[in-house]
């Protein structure tokens, strides 16, 4: 009943979808990993040794990364350019296979614009210029995904986890245009932005559509999705 009442609220809250919002495609046995606030659900089968994790927005939860390392023996490359989430980081005991990288991943190599948040308590920053962000901004170091694996002598992304305040359209195209391999997607859409909405959502599902990847879970809130490639 809970679940019904707020997919009510949430279809009311976006109705470019029409009522009918994104649906899951093929059915997957997932496992959801990591705390209330920032676990996602992911296929194990997809799992190995060797796996290769990128995990694109850290903040102060690294709940799901910390579990992949320990259930999975993974190794974790995280990468975000908040100064404070790397202050944060720093006074953490952190496991060896959990690998930081203070850069942001964009769809650009070079400095960008960093919004701050409307709020002094909120770690979230964003590329997207919108109300929910202040006009105070910074710069920080972005690169995009081909870069990252260039740098880290990787030629393909076996779980890649997007969490980053509305540029994961861009990130995204521009790795179907580079033609990443990539097995698992998991990310946070933010479609609620003012200067985003759904029908950026729904375009990019049907790009990753085009590129191979079903969904696979969609969160009552239908903003967190898995998405996997189709057998």
């Amino acid at each position: 009943m809970k679940i019904d009442v707020l997919l009510r609220k949430y279809l009311h809250t976006y109705p470019h979808w029409r009522f009918a919002p994104p649906r899951v495609q093929v059915q997957r046995a997932l496992q959801v990993i990591g705390s209330d606030y920032g676990g996602y659900s992911l296929d194990p089968s997809l799992i190995g040794p060797g796996t290769v994790v990128y995990s694109l927005g850290v903040g102060q939860d690294i709940s799901f990364d910390l579990a992949l390392i320990q259930r999975y023996g993974l190794t974790v490359h995280a990468f975000d350019p908040t100064p404070r989430v790397k202050t944060w980081l720093a006074s953490q005991v952190l496991p060896e296979q959990f690998h930081f990288h203070d850069v942001g991943i964009a769809d650009f190599d070079g400095d960008g614009i960093f919004y701050l948040p409307l709020r002094q308590d909120y770690i979230s920053h964003s590329l997207i210029r919108a109300r929910q962000y202040s006009r105070g901004s910074i710069q920080v170091p972005m690169i995009r995904l081909h870069t990252a694996m260039q740098r880290l002598g990787h030629n393909r992304i076996d779980l890649l986890k997007v969490d980053i305040e509305g540029a994961e359209y861009t990130v995204l195209q521009d790795l179907i245009q580079e033609r990443i391999p990539v097995t698992q997607i998991l990310i946070e859409f933010h479609h609620r932005l003012s200067s985003v909405g759904t029908r950026a959502t729904k375009r990019m599902l049907s790009l990753l559509e085009d590129y191979g990847m079903k969904v696979c879970h969609v969160c009552p809130r239908m903003e967190i999705f898995t998405l996997v490639r189709a057998a």
